[in-house]
């Protein structure tokens, strides 16, 4: 017999597309941008009508255009929290693997390859064919 799941799981919990959170995103900076833009066109109207408390009404205007482009860039550049398997995948992520090392040969069993492309006395060069194998060609 299968056992039931805890929780159903429903469509809602899957994640939003990278698409979808860029375009939210752009709606909410652009949004923000032009509530800026009407803080800086009521400032300009409250100047030349002169309403009272004026000084009290520029602060503000002066605060939302000031405030608002840092809000703005950091909701913006923002992203939904990590869910629980996020988390862990990052954390075996920064786990350390373990260092494969190459096995040890002592100097006398190495072979060395000298490559020489200067043709010898008799004009023929020396090429090998395999490693370990050389022969003139």
């Amino acid at each position: 017999m299968k056992k039931q799941p805890d929780r159903a799981v429903l469509i809602t919990d899957a994640a939003q597309s990278p698409d979808d959170q860029f375009r939210s995103r752009q709606i909410r900076y652009v949004s923000m941008m032009s509530i800026r833009a009407a803080c800086l066109i009521v400032g300009a109207v409250l100047i030349s009508v002169r309403p009272p408390w004026l000084g009290f009404w520029l602060i503000l205007c002066a605060a939302g255009m000031v405030f608002l482009p840092w809000a703005a860039v950091l909701i913006a550049n923002d992203r939904p929290p990590k869910t629980k398997a996020e988390r862990a995948a990052d954390a075996l992520a920064r786990e350390p693997k373990p260092q494969t090392t190459l096995p040890r040969h002592s100097a006398e069993a190495a072979e060395y390859l000298t490559i020489d492309l200067e043709p010898t006395d008799s004009g023929e060069r020396w090429i090998p064919t395999e490693p370990g194998d050389r022969e003139k060609r």
